[in-house]
């Protein structure tokens, strides 16, 4: 499969950041997490949504945070990804420390090193595949012409070489998850978040996603790190962070084939 790096070209570098920290075991820390916590609400309304949680994701490796609704799972995740702010703790990425950032810079960061991909899909019904996938290149300063063009090449590998021209209500609702992990990857981001990938699809077509999202995303000097409920996908991930009332009780790491399965009990 061809890289998408190939495929970006010398769009604009937005929010640079440093090299990757190590673990003590030697393995390139992409996301450090430590004594994060975040609630919402106040007085009888106050909700402790993460208590203290403390998680690396290594680059190179495909995470997954799984646990029960309403465990927090989606609020680490945004927590991350720098779309929520966390109330106390240290949140890092690829060696920023992006709880220290300004809203401004945040924005910026994101926008270069993170892609996004949610339960639904988010596609804009009146642009193409080509043109939905080529947004974030957009966003970054890069024309029209040159941003589509990239799109198209990087859902070509996604095995949508035929329907980059159809617009999103003449695709089913795999074809739509391929354009929205285009449309994550078309920019070359170094961290890819999902929320939810597969809930909306049926049995073959989730893992058919979730074995691009493993192909395709998963390099060195990348992580992924996927929040799931289907526990049909649990053996994509190699390193697993269960969650209960906001807070991670077991970290499962799967080693050798990634595939394997897991416990039935998680």
């Amino acid at each position: 499969m061809e890289s998408t790096a190939a495929l970006t070209g010398s769009v604009p570098l937005l929010g640079a950041v440093g090299a990757l920290s190590r673990s003590p075991g030697e393995r390139a820390v992409a996301v450090g997490i430590r004594g994060v916590s975040k609630h919402f609400g106040a007085g009888d309304q106050l909700v402790y949504a993460l208590r203290g949680v403390d998680w690396e994701v290594y680059a190179g490796q495909m995470s997954m945070i799984i646990g029960p609704s309403g465990c927090g799972k989606t609020t680490l995740l945004s927590v991350i990804a720098g779309i929520l702010n966390a109330d106390a703790g240290v949140v890092e990425l690829f060696g920023a420390d992006v709880t220290r950032m300004s809203d401004r810079r945040k924005t910026v960061f994101r926008a270069r090193n993170i892609g996004f991909v949610f339960q639904q899909y988010n596609l804009l019904p009146a642009l193409t595949a080509a043109e939905n996938a080529a947004i974030p290149l957009v966003i970054a300063g890069a024309s029209k012409v040159r941003a589509v063009e990239k799109a198209r090449a990087v859902l070509t590998t996604l095995g949508m070489g035929k329907k980059t021209e159809s617009l999103p209500n003449q695709l089913s609702g795999g074809q739509q998850q391929r354009v929205a992990i285009a449309r994550a990857l078309v920019h070359e981001p170094r961290l890819l978040v999902c929320d939810e990938p597969t809930a909306a699809l049926d049995h073959e077509t989730g893992l058919n996603v979730m074995e691009l999202l493993r192909d395709a995303a998963v390099r060195p000097g990348r992580a992924v790190v996927v929040v799931t409920h289907d526990n049909r996908v649990f053996h994509f991930g190699e390193r697993i962070a269960r969650m209960d009332d906001g807070r991670i009780v077991e970290v499962i790491e799967q080693h050798g084939d990634p595939r394997k399965n897991l416990p039935a009990s998680h």
